[in-house]
């Protein structure tokens, strides 16, 4: 069954053509890019064909979303394609359990139009205000005992390469191609079309309630294997947790109350959080203090929805983000050395720690590339110091073997991932066949994956 697509955002006509850039900004802020041009396509002939007229005007070429990335993988300055015209679900296969959407279509109308036709997809993160086609080249994944990242649940897509060519891809259909574009940081091409793997709505059940750090870390393998979908976020500054687990049921389902849900999810974790940070930036010793109170400030709960308003909340609190993926079975050192280095510092931190699981994949750059992974993600509200803090966590996450994110901030290069990445290579052979001139290069796209 096809379902129409769906236009830009605000409802008025975009120009398809290419036109005089002003910067664009990320998300957070921390990211400018002044390309010389920008284009924002709404069918594939018409990406292509701009690819291909910024191959004769010598001009790199990237593709944005909306910006949630923290790190300069969609910078140019040369071509930058803007994602709100190429959106929509194109077709909705029950038969098959696939939906086939545009790649510029924002996480939040999938969701919607998933939930419309009784389909969900089977885990996600945990906000979904990115475009489907960003959220799978960076890598976004939720938690989950046996179900991982989003692109893991891509079955096929369409990809534009440097000369203008298009690609259908599948496992059975250029599957090299397939194995490394499902999470390809766009540096083989821009991607037009996605299908996803999907299945019939379910219900969560979500528990949430405080547990002691040294409960958690101790308790972390049984939370782990006893939930389909468990994290947790520590408190710097305390020995305090807010532990969350997601589990299938057979319903009825019980959302949070109007009133509930809007003081949980609105003012806790964003207004009176937002604010809260602020003064923590103003004033830094007042951190600790703040984080003892913040930290008891969110109450157990328990509530049953469907899984998109379980998985997802709002994010309206910035921030910027370092994230690393280590061995399941390092992450309770690591976060307990983290922990050590937080209190013996004099570091100001605000912000919650969070811990999420994902099961190995065989997804050449996934940070759960062949093996079980936990991810340990550090935050600073945005204007507030962050490098001292993020370089430490660093230090100890590299020392575990850690991966990280490729949407958040790091320092790694091409000589330390292609180490922590046994099909490295792999993916730069397929790179240097499609993209042998470049076009898709940048200079972060240079670092971590070599020239």
């Amino acid at each position: 069954m096809a379902v129409s697509a769906v236009g830009g955002s605000n409802g008025r006509p975009k120009r398809a053509g290419p036109r005089p850039a002003g910067p664009w900004r990320n998300w957070a802020g921390n990211v400018t890019a002044r390309p010389a041009r920008t284009v924002a396509p709404a069918t594939t002939e018409e990406l292509a064909a701009a690819v291909r007229a910024a191959a004769a005007d010598g001009l790199t070429v990237k593709a944005v979303g909306t910006g949630h990335s923290f790190t300069p993988a969609a910078v140019t300055d040369g071509l930058l394609i803007r994602p709100e015209r190429l959106t929509g679900v194109r077709k909705v296969d029950r038969a098959a359990g696939t939906v086939t959407v545009a790649a510029g279509t924002p996480l939040k109308l999938l969701n919607e139009t998933l939930a419309a036709h009784g389909l969900s997809l089977t885990n996600m993160g945990d906000i979904m205000e990115q475009t489907v086609s960003g959220a799978i080249s960076t890598g976004t994944h939720g938690t989950g005992r046996d179900s991982a990242s989003i692109a893991a649940q891509i079955t096929g897509l369409e990809l534009v390469t440097a000369d203008g060519s298009v690609l259908t891809c599948a496992a059975d259909r250029h599957p090299d191609v397939f194995a490394a574009a499902r999470l390809g940081l766009g540096a083989l091409g821009v991607l037009t079309e996605l299908t996803f793997a999907v299945e019939p709505e379910f219900l969560l059940t979500a528990r949430e309630e405080p547990m002691a750090f040294d409960e958690v870390t101790d308790r972390f393998d049984e939370l782990v294997a006893g939930n389909e979908h468990f994290e947790f976020y520590w408190f710097p500054h305390t020995g305090n947790c807010n532990t969350k687990r997601n589990n299938r049921s057979q319903g009825p389902a019980a959302p949070p109350g109007r009133v509930g849900g809007w003081v949980e999810d609105e003012l806790l974790s964003n207004g009176v959080f937002g604010a809260v940070c602020a003064v923590g930036r103003a004033v830094p010793a007042a951190i600790p203090g703040i984080a003892k109170i913040s930290s008891r400030a969110l109450s157990a709960r328990t509530y049953t929805d469907i899984p998109h308003k379980v998985f997802t909340s709002p994010r309206r609190v910035r921030f910027v983000e370092m994230e690393y993926a280590v061995e399941r079975a390092a992450a309770v050192e690591a976060l307990r050395e983290l922990k050590a280095m937080v209190e013996r510092s004099g570091l100001r931190v605000s912000f919650p720690v969070e811990v999420r699981t994902a099961p190995a994949d065989d997804i050449p750059l996934s940070t759960a590339s062949g093996r079980d992974t936990a991810y340990i993600a550090v935050h600073m509200y945005r204007g507030t110091p962050h490098e001292a803090y993020f370089a430490a966590t660093e230090r100890i996450m590299t020392a575990h073997g850690g991966r990280p994110h490729w949407g958040k901030l790091h320092t790694r290069d091409a000589g330390y991932l292609a180490a922590a990445y046994p099909r490295f290579a792999e993916f730069t052979a397929v790179r240097d066949r499609l993209d042998p001139e470049r076009r898709f290069a940048n200079g972060y796209l240079r670092r971590v994956l070599g020239d």
